[in-house]
């Protein structure tokens, strides 16, 4: 299929153009891209794309699949698709699934799934491309875990792991044993894969479900000090430090947290961090309402923590933002707030959510927001995103930044639906992906 995208929005961070162009698009590569392109087949399906942005294929850093284990909440077909349905074309999946991912057979079995691995397996994506105007799935990426089933005790075989294909290690759960992470950090250091951590001293945290400070006092919810996160970071650092094995922080979500990160890459240590969708749209005020998608883990931030992810985004102290997409059922969502399970969808809704109120409001540029949902979190995984120019592969995203839809059942491809946006009109939709 030969497609003309006319004065269609370009926003790419690898090359830093935001300009209008005329993109020619043939048999999954990129063929042409002027002011004006006139010189087309017959064949050509072309498409007015005034008003559209054509940006970099999306990469989400971390998030959670049901399958295995917990199908009802997510099943792999419904995750990608969900992803694809946001903008995404990759896609890494943490290894916190039952069983756990911590062995290289179940790393096959994954991979077989989704169609990535020995010929003649009839994988997910053969399935879906057998449907008529399904869109093209995303890339499926898979964490292997540090620790087995991910219980924080003993180490797994990270080279076997790392030999079976996984984009990198880390549980997706604070490693509060500071001698098993250094040795995970030692061990690791040969193999060249990502690792990633998520800093948080669970005895501070104890059973908080809500940023220490007023509004806590006012909602009457356990709180989590900022130290539980912070104290964490700090150690974690001076661990690299010392080792200087590369590692990723997870879920930063604290003013302090920021400073800290600064402070380490100013002094060269081998970091890169990344903050969710969530942390940089709502802070404690939100939770006002008690809805259990707001129950976050960690917790949302106070104003002060939400100006200074911001901050950090766009000043590059945090490298990336997460979707984090963590499905559950209405029946785990129906709970009294602080017994309810953290986390909520966000693959459908994050790029819409965050242009509106981030680009929109002039708080951050496309490009700014564009590179830290696509180019910068594939540097994180040691990956890489191509410019969008002639004869690069078209991994790309089509985004209409003034389609309204409303946030119901129908319009997800999710299985789940637990967030707080369920039943509002958005503004934003993603058009069409290219893998």
């Amino acid at each position: 299929m030969i497609e003309l995208l006319q004065q269609v929005r370009v926003i790419d961070p690898v090359s830093q153009t935001d300009e209008l162009f005329d993109v020619l698009i043939a048999d999954g590569y990129i063929q042409a891209m002027a002011s004006c392109i006139s010189d087309i087949s017959s064949d050509t399906d072309i498409r007015d794309c005034q008003g559209l942005v054509l940006g970099s294929g999306l990469v989400d850093l971390y998030s959670h699949s049901g399958e295995p284990g917990f199908e009802e909440r997510e099943t792999l077909v419904s995750l990608l698709q969900a992803a694809a349905a946001g903008g995404f074309t990759r896609v890494s999946v943490l290894p916190d699934t039952s069983p756990a991912i911590d062995n290289p057979a179940l790393v096959a079995q994954l991979q077989k799934r989704v169609g990535h691995g020995d010929t003649g397996t009839r994988g997910v994506r053969e399935i879906i491309n057998t449907i008529p105007a399904s869109p093209p799935l995303p890339l499926l990426h898979i964490w292997g875990a540090v620790t087995l089933d991910v219980a924080g005790k003993q180490m797994t075989e990270l080279a076997d792991l790392a030999s079976a294909g996984v984009v990198g290690f880390t549980d997706g759960k604070p490693l509060e044993n500071l001698a098993l992470v250094q040795r995970v950090l030692e061990y690791l250091q040969p193999l060249g894969k990502p690792v990633a951590f998520w800093p948080c001293d669970r005895q501070l945290a104890a059973n908080g479900v809500i940023r220490e400070g007023a509004q806590a006092l006012r909602l009457g919810l356990p709180p989590v000090p900022a130290s539980a996160e912070t104290s964490a970071i700090a150690a974690m650092l001076e661990l690299v430090a010392a080792i200087g094995t590369p590692v990723h922080i997870m879920r930063v979500s604290t003013a302090r947290s920021v400073e800290l990160i600064a402070r380490a890459k100013a002094a060269g240590l081998p970091i890169t961090a990344s903050t969710t969708w969530m942390h940089l749209l709502l802070d404690t005020k939100a939770i006002k309402s008690y809805n259990t998608s707001l129950h976050l883990d960690p917790p949302l931030g106070n104003a002060s923590d939400v100006a200074a992810l911001r901050a950090g985004v766009r000043g590059g102290v945090i490298d990336a933002i997460a979707i984090d997409h963590a499905p559950y059922t209405y029946e785990e969502k129906v709970q009294a707030f602080a017994e309810a399970p953290a986390g909520a969808i966000g693959f459908e809704l994050a790029l819409p959510l965050l242009w509106q109120y981030l680009v929109e409001t002039g708080e951050f540029t496309a490009l700014e927001l564009w590179g830290a949902l696509s180019s910068n979190p594939a540097k994180c995984l040691g990956q890489k995103i191509n410019a969008i120019s002639p004869h690069q592969s078209a991994e790309l995203t089509l985004f209409d930044p003034q389609e309204t839809w409303k946030v119901e059942r129908k319009n997800l491809h999710t299985v789940s639906q637990n967030t707080p946006w369920l039943g509002q009109q958005l503004q934003g939709r993603v058009v069409q992906t290219w893998c």
